[in-house]
């Protein structure tokens, strides 16, 4: 169960420091890091959770949520258990924040996760629920055995590793979204336990210098990251450093964890952050966790007719050629489409790990 882990060094006081995240946790013997699944065992450090999963399901790819990323497809997701951030409204607390390993029932090896995922006609595998840069060795081993099978890889992450971890582990990624949490460092420290600035680098860097497909999500909290000079702020700088055709989801909180005692999002604070990052340039922005067909359709930047028109995860019109345009004015959409179509739909299906396919 402890496989042996990446990203460390020796430290003139005899601890081991972890290299993986920004935490640069230093673990005396048998102590673990703030992941908690990361633990020095002797004179390394090891994963304790590789090949064990917190269970596996298969989701509208609209879901994760990715909308440019061959949408209506399903895709096999999974998680482990722990997090490297300290997120107050974790909506994912009780595997994320998850001290007991016990939990983690459904073992499997990255070869049975793509072979199962195969065998179900999933397009792609997601690591997800928990932040997969926590157990980057096990999914960068099962990225490499679904590619093998063709299937393709995404990571739902924070964005929260060092640069010297970031190149091994996206490489096995096709795509990636980011939650950008907030956009000031206070928020982050106070809300998150962690800091901006490296997750702002990680976005520039995976535009800048690879070639995984990037959506950004930030959950608008009310009262926390909400207001017109944030959201002012945040859009501006996607639109300058990361680009215009980047998708960003502003999806709904609702009451969770250690903030249960702030109201849900209302539908209105996703419209006016929408039409904040629409007017400083932005072309493909979404809002998630609420019904609004407005905010989940897919417009050509070209002539503007809808071409991928959806209801939360459900897909009512879809109208983009293979080759990834409109079909009215030829005018090509940010993405990845090819040969899949939305075939899926909306609903979220557990799935058995079938062994020896």
């Amino acid at each position: 169960m402890h496989y042996p882990g990446r990203y460390w060094h020796k430290l003139d006081d005899g601890r081991i420091q972890c290299d993986l995240c920004p935490r640069y946790c230093k673990l005396h013997d048998d102590q673990r890091g703030a992941c908690f699944v990361r633990m020095r065992e002797g004179d390394g450090i090891v994963l304790t959770t590789y090949g064990r999963s917190s269970g596996f399901c298969i989701d509208p790819i609209e879901k994760k949520p990715l909308n440019h990323f061959y949408p209506g497809t399903s895709v096999f997701s999974f998680g482990t258990a722990g997090c490297n951030l300290a997120c107050k409204f974790c909506q994912n607390w009780d595997i994320s924040k998850s001290r007991d390993m016990d939990r983690l029932m459904d073992a499997a090896s990255p070869q049975e996760i793509a072979d199962t995922a195969a065998r179900h006609g999933c397009a792609s595998v997601a690591f997800t629920y928990n932040d997969p840069v926590i157990f980057a060795e096990y999914a960068m081993d099962t990225a490499d055995a679904c590619h093998a099978l063709g299937l393709k890889t995404v990571a739902v992450t924070a964005g929260y590793i060092t640069e010297l971890a970031r190149g091994d582990f996206y490489a096995g990624m096709d795509a990636a979204n980011v939650d950008l949490k907030g956009f000031t460092d206070d928020f982050y420290v106070k809300l998150c336990g962690a800091h901006l600035q490296p997750v702002l680098d990680t976005l520039m860097w995976l535009r800048r210098e690879t070639g995984v497909w990037v959506e950004i999500t930030t959950l608008l909290i009310p009262g926390h990251n909400d207001s017109d000079a944030e959201l002012e702020a945040l859009t501006r700088w996607v639109h300058k450093e990361l680009g215009a055709e980047v998708p960003l989801h502003f999806s709904a909180f609702h009451p969770d964890f250690k903030l249960d005692d702030i109201p849900p999002t209302p539908p209105a604070t996703l419209t006016r952050a929408r039409r904040i990052a629409l007017a400083n340039g932005l072309r493909h922005v979404y809002t998630g966790n609420v019904h609004d067909m407005e905010g989940g359709t897919t417009f050509c930047t070209g002539c503007g007719k809808p071409l991928i028109v959806r209801d939360w995860y459900e897909i009512r019109d879809y109208r983009v050629t293979p080759q990834g345009t409109c079909p009215d004015c030829g005018t090509a959409l940010a993405g990845r489409f090819g040969r899949y179509g939305p075939a899926f739909g909306a609903q979220r299906v557990p799935v058995a790990i079938h062994r020896g396919l």
